[in-house]
């Protein structure tokens, strides 16, 4: 476990292990229930290593969970980025995200909305969510962390002028939720909806490959 990571849910671990203590003297049979939740936190908050595919042209996915959507939209919120992944996270999935390619972090901006379930068709538009923007040297994509009814909190922790490696850490999201990367029209999707995928380790899509001009 990582001490960044593990320091995102402090005050979970903190709380839970006040009660657990003050059952113990109370409500013994208590004390089972706040230290199965104890378990359960330091299961959630894992942050496992992960090898990042060397290949220059895969897009990797930026969360663990299931491919619950792929779209090409006309009137998406990235015109030069119609290709929508999406990803939902489950509350027993790891919950950091990572970035997709290597890259400048161009910008980030967090906005406000709803709260509904990450699987409902419309938590997408609707939810709160932060927005990257990451540009490689091949091409640039695009990252949202979208809230659910359980997750309200999203953790940033790189910022505009960072650069990340392919599959470094960027941030996380706090329980269940939905993670979505938007690519160039021209990519290969690799991955259908249903596939389990996880952060920084699976190929979701490629770039073309370069084609030489002749001259």
């Amino acid at each position: 476990m990582r001490w960044q990571t593990f320091y995102e849910g402090r005050w979970i671990f903190g709380v839970l292990v006040v009660l657990t203590a003050i059952s113990l003297w109370v409500f013994p049979w208590a004390a089972i229930v706040f230290g199965g939740l104890i378990l359960f936190s330091i299961s959630f908050f894992r942050d496992p290593k992960r090898e990042i595919p060397a290949d220059p042209l895969a897009i990797v996915s930026s969360a663990d969970g299931v491919v619950a959507d792929i779209e090409t939209q006309v009137d998406g919120p990235y015109p030069d980025l119609p290709i929508r992944v999406g990803v939902f996270l489950s509350v027993f999935n790891v919950h950091v995200n990572r970035s997709p390619i290597a890259g400048e972090v161009i910008f980030t901006e967090e906005k406000n909305g709803k709260y509904l379930d990450a699987r409902h068709p419309d938590a997408s538009a609707l939810n709160a969510f932060r927005a990257w923007s990451i540009r490689g040297p091949e091409r640039s994509v695009a990252v949202r962390q979208i809230t659910g009814a359980i997750a309200r909190r999203i953790v940033a922790w790189s910022k505009p002028g960072d650069v990340l490696e392919k599959g470094e850490r960027f941030g996380m999201i706090r329980f269940g939720s939905r993670t979505e990367v938007f690519l160039p029209a021209d990519c290969e999707v690799l991955v259908s909806i249903g596939d389990k995928v996880e952060g920084g380790l699976s190929i979701i899509a490629r770039f073309p490959e370069k084609t030489e001009e002749r001259s």
